[in-house]
């Protein structure tokens, strides 16, 4: 890494942040834009892919200055564990409905921390579900099933 970035840390995930984040802006360009009163399919990931691309773009300034730090081993194994949770969310969300893949999503996430305990996931995925469906079928008034049809016949 070349001297004058001083938090290659910094920069490398500012680097991260503009890909992804113009990665979502280009994916968006075909779908209608709309306005912020009548938001279209691509507004949303427009305008969080210009912030994410926004907040990359200052890390990699802020990484030019201040106290030098050096380059921290990459922590492979979260990185697995919240692509694994999130691939277990989306393969359950529609068999197993909302609960299901939420609770799965918040267990499975939790193991990358050293002080797992199975019982405090749990009891926090299932809170996290209940408060999920209740903000996404009232509050939003969105179609989802609490439970999906692995659940009945």
């Amino acid at each position: 890494m070349p001297q004058f970035i001083r938090k290659p840390n910094d920069f490398l995930t500012g680097l991260i942040f503009i890909v992804v984040g113009l990665a979502f802006v280009y994916l968006a360009r075909d779908y209608t834009m709309g306005a912020a009163s009548q938001m279209g399919p691509a507004y949303f990931p427009t305008l969080l892919g210009g912030l994410l691309a926004a907040l990359g773009a200052v890390l990699v300034l802020l990484s030019f200055g201040g106290l030098p730090s050096r380059l921290e081993q990459f922590a492979w194994k979260p990185l697995l564990i919240a692509v694994l949770s999130l691939t277990a969310f989306g393969l359950l969300v529609r068999g197993g409905g909302l609960i299901a893949a939420v609770v799965a999503l918040v267990v499975v996430s939790l193991t990358a921390s050293i002080r797992f305990r199975a019982v405090p996931a749990i009891a926090l995925g299932a809170g996290l579900a209940v408060f999920a469906w209740a903000v996404f079928t009232w509050g939003l008034g969105l179609q989802l099933h609490a439970f999906g049809s692995w659940f009945h016949d």
